[in-house]
């Protein structure tokens, strides 16, 4: 028997349309989707399905929408009955709801507020992040180390091997790039973002989405969310909690998740929610294993 996850893409995933089919093909997205425009107090439908795509790029509207059309689809294909599930940054919110860990809901409610939260982090706070490809990451945590005399940077995303994203105030990052590229980096490349996100210019974002965090639900969860802190599965509502608190300003530890469900059994993924992000990641992590992508409602039929 094979064991199932579903695994939920992080910010950067959205494009213009987006579940927009789902909300046209099936009754129960169609409810789920206008429950959270109700919710929200905004019409985050009308900038899912028709943008602009500068507004749907604001982290305030990315994160509920990405979050949104993938717990829509993780809620029709249910019956594939996963045992573990893991998400890239905003992805574990998705994650901690199909595995009962929070109700839907609020959860929408939870990650508007970190999506205002880190977008304000990010004028307040203003910085930058960059990907580094073709450096072991032990490598790129002693250069960003290096490059903190001109500012703050760290490692954000261990994404696979030999990709890293750093992140930080501008003179940090920009210092660590520059070191990077001295020490051999295939490619050195800044990202367009809002802010410096899994960076500790993010402290005053993780303050106000603890907030929400307490006054929040939590349940024990079905089955486990393997977290980007720790990399490891989870299944307490108190040590949840605790886990999307320090995932703000922490790195997401994703290859090592991977790989961790990987050796825990598992062997057929499902990457449940807009663009194919995490299948392409998965594939230069373990090459040997399944990734199936489940974006449209097409994909759904393929496997309902």
């Amino acid at each position: 028997m094979s064991k199932k996850a579903f695994l939920f893409p992080g910010q950067g995933s959205q494009y213009v349309g987006m579940a927009k089919d789902l909300f046209n093909s099936s009754v129960e997205a169609k409810e789920m989707i206008q429950t959270a425009d109700d919710a929200l107090g905004i019409n985050l439908s009308y900038i899912m399905f028709n943008g602009p795509i500068d507004e749907l790029k604001q982290t305030k509207h990315t994160q509920p929408a990405i979050f949104l059309h993938s717990v829509v689809l993780a809620s029709i294909i249910r019956t594939l009955s996963p045992e573990g599930a893991a998400g890239h940054s905003l992805g574990e919110y998705s994650a901690l709801v199909s595995n009962g860990s929070i109700q839907f809901y609020e959860a929408i409610k939870l990650v508007q507020t970190r999506g205002q939260a880190m977008q304000q982090a990010g004028i307040d706070n203003p910085g930058t992040m960059a990907a580094v490809i073709g450096l072991e990451s032990d490598k790129v945590n002693v250069l960003c180390k290096e490059a903190s005399t001109e500012g703050i940077v760290q490692s954000a995303n261990f994404n696979s091997p030999g990709q890293v994203v750093i992140s930080g105030s501008v003179d940090g990052v920009h210092k660590a790039m520059e070191l990077c590229k001295s020490e051999g980096a295939k490619l050195v490349k800044e990202l367009v973002v809002s802010g410096a996100f899994h960076s500790s210019l993010m402290e005053s974002a993780r303050e106000k989405l603890n907030t929400a965090l307490i006054e929040t639900n939590f349940y024990d969860a079905k089955f486990p969310v393997y977290t980007n802190v720790t990399a490891s599965p989870v299944f307490s509502k108190d040590e949840t909690k605790k886990m999307l608190y320090e995932q703000v300003t922490s790195p997401v530890r994703w290859e090592e998740t991977i790989n961790n469900m990987i050796k825990d059994g598992f062997d057929v993924f499902y990457e449940v929610g807009p663009g194919k992000v995490l299948q392409g990641l998965l594939k230069r992590i373990n090459p040997d294993i399944q990734c199936f992508n489940i974006d449209k409602y097409s994909d759904v039929e393929k496997f309902l």
